[in-house]
């Protein structure tokens, strides 16, 4: 017999509240959806199952009209005289009836078009076959993680649905939050067995050196204080190689480089900018000779970076 504790509460599977933004449930499922990917919990059933609801919380909660119907009418699946003026939002009284669901996974199935519904007496629910063999076939959502490189160069993916093993190219250059259409790879209709087509959202992991900042690629290079002083060409990393890049006189601490064509690859051809951001670190155990540099630099210079900090008060 199935009980009011077979419901999933979506909200409380992302973390998030019943009020929560669009934006919001797009945030948080992306923070879960990389920390229980598969791929970085090899062998954790926990961390699958995990992931299984995240993308099935997402699915719901994330299109307009299924979050509705799943406030509405989710907790009640269970509740033979529930009716439609018993919920909140409710404006008719309208019997929903609930007795065609043995547990809250038929209920939620049936939401997304997953498995064909019928009524307590074997037929269709008020539509003819006609009807229902032209209803289009659903898409199917999906989230797949990628390194760095993955993601820079493109890969060949093997992505487990359901019971089918599918083949995925991903081209170079994704980014977080690129969308990839593999047609008529999702799940089949229930009712023409026709397939709609997979989408796949894209999660770049992130990567100990390189960071995206909006749509540049960017990094943080150290450099000596000397270096910012007097110029200098340092090696610098990029995505495919250590490039020798010039230092003019007189940089800031954090100010960015520009290296043309030296970032991420883009989708339609070519390569973006990388920027190198400049760290300039101060040295922390000198040398006596180095030390006595210092000194007599201190001593002799007239430099005062503070000068316009004296007309400043209250």
């Amino acid at each position: 017999m199935p009980t009011a504790t077979d419901f999933k509460d979506y909200y409380t599977i992302l973390g998030v509240s019943k009020t929560a933004t669009p934006e919001e449930i797009k945030r948080d499922y992306r923070k879960l959806a990389r920390k229980y990917h598969p791929d970085l919990n090899p062998g954790d059933k926990d961390a699958e199952a995990k992931f299984k609801d995240l993308n099935e919380a997402n699915e719901v909660l994330s299109d307009p009209e299924k979050r509705q119907k799943y406030d509405q009418f989710g907790q009640h699946w269970n509740n033979p005289g529930y009716t439609e003026a018993a919920s909140p939002r409710g404006t008719n009284a309208a019997t929903s009836n609930f007795d065609q669901y043995g547990d809250f996974d038929s209920f939620i199935n049936d939401l997304l078009g997953r498995s064909r519904r019928t009524t307590s007496t074997g037929g269709f629910d008020g539509f003819g076959d006609g009807f229902r063999s032209q209803a289009p076939a659903p898409n199917t959502e999906a989230a797949i993680a990628l390194t760095f490189s993955e993601a820079f160069h493109g890969v060949q993916k093997r992505l487990q649905l359901d019971d089918e093993t599918i083949n995925v190219r991903i081209p170079p250059g994704a980014k977080s939050g690129s969308r990839i259409r593999i047609k008529g790879k999702g799940r089949p209709s229930p009712f023409s067995q026709q397939r709609g087509n997979l989408y796949l959202t894209i999660e770049v992991l992130p990567h100990s050196f390189f960071r995206f900042e909006d749509n540049n690629l960017v990094c943080d290079i150290p450099i000596r204080p000397d270096e910012a002083v007097l110029g200098a060409e340092i090696k610098v990393p990029t995505p495919d190689g250590s490039v020798t890049m010039k230092i003019p006189k007189g940089v800031r601490s954090g100010q960015s480089l520009r290296l043309r064509g030296k970032g991420w690859t883009l989708p339609k051809g070519g390569r973006g900018d990388l920027f190198a951001k400049l760290q300039i670190v101060t040295p922390q155990d000198l040398s006596p000779i180095e030390e006595e540099y210092y000194e007599k630099i201190q001593a002799n210079t007239s430099f005062n970076p503070r000068v316009q900090l004296e007309e400043i008060k209250l």
